[in-house]
């Protein structure tokens, strides 16, 4: 079983020491969702809210998310991203927003925290920007779905689900 990586051996909290590490190109993609009413939806989507362009400002939130998480999170490497990139995939039937983030960087550690953190700040600041008009509004699935680089290589969350969809494809083609 693996140990707790942010503990030493007499339970002490500790940030891990990455120096012997190498530097490599990292990759994390987390997505996100949040579901609110459909007149709210469409208020988004139609840039009707009167506090602005809704997803571009929860874009830029987002991007400075990523950027602050190591303020945020105690025990995160203070890092020099090379790229954030927040994207949305609007879901009417569902009224739904979901939310992705892809952060790279060239380090010794990875920026999974900083993926997900830019996923949180942007739906945060979508409630907060709709929030006059739609309280129940439900922020959720907040995941990790891919990591590259550094000594543990790639994680695909939903490795499952690509590969079946890499086989229908080829199936059809």
């Amino acid at each position: 079983m693996e140990h707790l990586t942010h503990f030493d051996e007499h339970g002490q909290s500790k940030m891990v020491d990455v120096s012997e590490k190498a530097v490599t190109m990292r990759e994390a993609v987390a997505r996100g969702k949040i579901t609110m009413r459909p007149e709210t939806f469409e208020m988004i989507v139609n840039k009707a809210m009167y506090k602005g362009d809704v997803l571009e400002v929860a874009r830029v939130a987002g991007i400075m998310g990523a950027k602050h998480t190591s303020d945020l999170i105690p025990m995160c490497h203070p890092l020099t991203i090379t790229g954030v990139t927040i994207s949305y995939n609007l879901l009417s039937q569902d009224a739904a927003i979901e939310i992705e983030a892809v952060v790279k960087i060239t380090a010794k550690t990875g920026v999974e925290m900083e993926a997900l953190t830019a996923v949180s700040v942007t739906a945060l600041t979508i409630y907060d920007m709709c929030k006059a008009v739609d309280r129940g509004m439900v922020i959720s699935d907040i995941r990790l779905i891919k990591k590259s680089g550094g000594k543990s290589g790639i994680f695909l969350a939903e490795a499952e689900e690509t590969e079946k969809e890499d086989r229908n494809s080829q199936i059809s083609a």
